[in-house]
C-alpha cells in the first residue's frame, strides 16, 4: 500500500491505495525458499500463542491465514485492496474493529509500505484492536555474516553476526518501501522505541537465518 500524497502527489491527501496488482503475489519469484521459511515463522509464532482469535493485516497471497484456518484457528483478514478478497477491507491507520477485538494481531512485511510518519499511528491502531499480542515482521537491512557450523556431538550451530556501518545507506523509495531498519534514520532502537510508545512490551525480536532481512517482533499489549 502507499499514500497517494507521498508517491505520485495525486488524489486525496493521506488516502491509502494498493501499490501492486494482485498478480504480484502469484509470481514464481515471489515465493522464494527464504520467504517460505519466513511463512513458517509467521505460522509458528502465531500458533505458539494459542490465540482464540487472530486478525491478519495484509493478506498477501493468503498462505498464512489459509493454513491457520485449516488448522481450526479463528482468523480474520483485513487489507486495503478489495481485489485480494479479505474478510474486511480497511486501512491500518483506521482499523474498522472495536478495541480489543482480537487476541493477536499479525502484520507481516506491511508497515514499511507506509511513510515512517504514519508508523506510530499504525502501531497504535494495532495495539488498540489487540487484547494480548501482536506479531510483526519488518525488513532489516543491517549487514550480517551468516555462520552455519556442524559441531560433532553438539549439532548444528547457526549464527548471524551483525556488521554495523559507520554510515548507514540512505533509503530511496522504490515504489513499495518507504523505509527499512538499518537504513539512515531508521535504526533498530528507534523502531523499538516507537513500539513501546504505542503501548507494547517487546517479548522478543530476531532475524530469520535463511532470509535475514526479515526481522520478527513478538509484542505484548502493556497493561491498560
Amino acid at each position: 500500500m502507499r499514500t497517494m500524497d507521498e508517491g505520485d502527489k495525486k488524489g486525496e491527501t493521506g488516502k491509502l491505495v494498493p501499490q501492486v496488482e494482485p498478480s504480484h503475489y502469484l509470481r514464481k519469484e515471489y515465493d522464494s525458499k527464504g520467504r517460505f521459511i519466513s511463512y513458517w515463522h509467521q505460522i509458528n509464532e502465531l500458533m505458539e500463542l494459542e490465540p482464540r482469535s487472530i486478525l491478519e493485516i495484509g493478506i498477501g497471497n493468503g498462505l498464512t491465514s489459509n493454513y491457520l484456518k485449516g488448522r481450526g484457528l479463528n482468523v480474520a483478514t483485513m487489507d486495503i485492496d478489495e481485489r485480494l478478497n479479505p474478510d474486511k477491507v480497511g486501512s491500518i491507520l483506521d482499523i474498522p474493529f472495536p478495541d480489543g477485538s482480537f487476541e493477536v494481531v499479525a502484520c507481516f512485511e506491511v508497515l514499511e509500505h507506509l511513510p515512517y510518519e504514519d508508523f506510530p499511528k499504525a502501531l497504535s491502531e494495532i495495539q488498540r484492536v489487540s487484547s494480548r499480542y501482536a506479531v510483526l515482521s519488518l525488513p532489516d537491512l543491517t549487514r550480517v555474516y551468516r555462520f552455519d557450523i556442524q559441531i560433532p556431538k553438539i549439532g548444528e550451530l547457526k549464527m548471524l553476526i551483525p556488521l554495523p556501518r559507520l554510515r548507514p545507506p540512505k533509503h530511496v523509495f522504490d515504489g513499495e518501501h518507504y523505509w527499512e531498519i538499518g537504513k539512515a534514520g531508521y535504526p533498530l532502537h528507534k523502531v523499538m522505541s516507537e513500539m513501546r510508545s504505542a503501548g507494547f512490551e517487546i517479548k522478543k525480536t530476531y532475524r530469520v537465518f535463511e532470509i535475514p532481512w526479515h526481522r520478527f517482533f513478538v509484542l505484548e499489549v502493556a497493561k491498560r
